[in-house]
């Protein structure tokens, strides 16, 4: 009889810093911008996270879509509206050493794909100097989105991805990088009918978007920073999700994590279907869009009227919703990243995304322990996954023990 050590291995815990978008007021970051960057990891040593997801995004006097039109406001902590220098990197590096966070990647979120050529090129010259910041930081990757072109269908957003986003691709593999896309489908992005307003939404699109860039040698750049509340808009299971990339030989896709949940509205999904809230939204108004911002944020309806986020630890325990892919199962998540897919747990970062409407208070005093609740939670999920593990996967197999019942199952309802 062998005998296996119990060696459990964790996920480090870190957090988006969009969770507080004006940690540094403007009036005194837009002078001093790496202040902001500063202070939030100064912030994330207190909440004891390993890491930060460092939110880049154009200067609201830049951005194309106002914050009013935006369900989820992004964060421009890291402030590239001059280029990312060596100099600011060493201030940002001080930072991080006295802080004791790392920055596990970099995260801007946005339409890449825009139909327009005068707002994608200021979009594109945008992610170049994401890129450059990563590699001036040391950091591994950037998280974002592919987008669509809202002009052409989605078979020619295929054509237009390999015409246009693979150059990006192209760009990371040069400096390093690994592209990682975040799932969500981006349903109220535009006034228009369309759900599916980022291509990459599921793991069928990622597999045809990954052959496009194994054809144009930048398959390893392409990977995906999987989150869990996408998938449940979208009626499926995290277990049955990463079973078919095991099937289809794609396990090696997920690098990363965005840990945010999803709460289906039992109610709303009776009225209005996953297809969401179709009309009388109040983003058009006589027979055309809105030109107002506030309007066109109505457009969200097609996702809020069904469902709504979650911050880990926020939703009460739902076994039944857990079964009915109505709420995500964080425990079986994490069980089922180590089971099924290729991925080393010690360096696969488990990013609290903080969008839970109600508890996104923007004052650092009150959502401080709100964070911390959710970050404790998420990180004992982990840990207890990680037990089970160690010890069902490795530990009774060396003595000849079996592991007792049954467990989730995938591809089951």
């Amino acid at each position: 009889m062998s005998v296996a050590s119990f060696e459990p291995v964790f996920m480090p815990v870190g957090v988006l810093t969009a969770a507080l978008q004006e940690l540094t007021p403007r009036e005194r970051r837009d002078p001093d911008p790496d202040l902001a960057v500063e202070e939030w990891l100064d912030f994330a040593r207190e909440l004891e996270v390993e890491c930060i997801q460092l939110s880049a995004a154009l200067h609201p006097e830049r951005a194309d879509v106002p914050a009013e039109a935006m369900l989820d406001p992004v964060a421009n902590t890291l402030d590239l509206r001059e280029p990312f220098t060596r100099e600011r990197a060493r201030r940002v590096e001080a930072a991080v050493r006295a802080s004791g966070v790392e920055i596990a990647d970099l995260g801007y979120f946005d339409d890449m794909l825009h139909w327009d050529p005068e707002i994608r090129a200021r979009k594109r010259e945008f992610m170049l100097r994401v890129f450059d910041a990563a590699v001036l930081l040391g950091v591994p990757a950037v998280c974002g989105f592919v987008g669509r072109n809202q002009r052409k269908s989605m078979d020619e957003n295929l054509l237009d991805f390999e015409e246009s986003f693979v150059p990006l691709l192209q760009e990371a593999r040069a400096r390093g990088l690994e592209y990682r896309v975040e799932q969500c489908p981006m349903p109220g992005w535009t006034v228009g009918d369309s759900f599916h307003n980022n291509i990459a939404y599921t793991p069928g699109t990622w597999i045809a978007l990954h052959r496009i860039c194994e054809r144009h040698g930048v398959g390893d750049q392409w990977r995906i920073h999987y989150d869990p509340s996408h998938a449940i808009l979208m009626g499926q299971d995290t277990r049955s999700i990463f079973q078919y990339l095991k099937d289809e030989g794609y396990g090696f896709l997920i690098t990363g994590f965005h840990v945010k949940g999803q709460v289906v509205d039992a109610r709303g999904l009776a009225a209005w279907g996953y297809g969401g809230q179709t009309l009388e939204r109040g983003d058009w108004k006589d027979g055309r869009p809105s030109p107002d911002p506030a309007d066109q944020g109505k457009a969200w309806a097609k996702q809020s009227a069904i469902c709504e986020h979650e911050l880990p630890g926020t939703a009460r325990h739902d076994p039944l919703a857990y079964l009915q892919n109505r709420s995500v199962d964080w425990l079986d998540h994490q069980l089922a990243a180590r089971e099924l897919l290729e991925l080393d747990p010690a360096k696969t970062p488990l990013i609290i995304e903080h969008e839970y409407g109600p508890a996104r208070v923007q004052d650092k005093h009150a959502l401080k322990p709100i964070l911390a609740g959710s970050i404790a939670y998420a990180r004992h999920i982990d840990r207890a996954a990680a037990c089970m593990y160690a010890l069902q996967h490795r530990v009774l197999p060396a003595q000849d023990i079996p592991v007792q019942g049954t467990g989730r199952q995938p591809y089951r309802s």
